[in-house]
């Protein structure tokens, strides 16, 4: 899940390279996205799979639930709703389509 800010617009997504597609919200690489519009530019929470099928159901699931049921989420693992990519060593001087 990608956030502009603490309690802020909500961004759910699926991909199976995290850090590439983090890079691409921050660098705004597709404009016109949802994330671009809102500045969606932070990783707040996340979860790993196995199968992209089972990746893809959960995505289905969450866009389904109550803004509360995120958010609850959210805070169980990130109470302080910190970008959890800012500590990471990614090359945005290279992005990979």
């Amino acid at each position: 899940m990608m956030a502009n800010k603490p309690n802020g617009v909500l961004y759910i997504g699926v991909t199976d390279n995290l850090d590439e597609r983090v890079k691409e919200h921050k660098l705004k690489v597709y404009p016109k996205s949802f994330t671009a519009k809102y500045n969606c530019d932070k990783l707040i929470y996340f979860e790993e799979f196995s199968e992209g099928k089972i990746a893809e159901r959960r995505e289905r699931q969450f866009k389904k639930w109550k803004r509360d049921w995120k958010i609850e989420l959210i805070e169980e693992m990130n109470p302080s709703w910190s970008d959890l990519s800012a500590n990471w060593n990614l090359n945005y001087n290279k992005i990979r389509k």
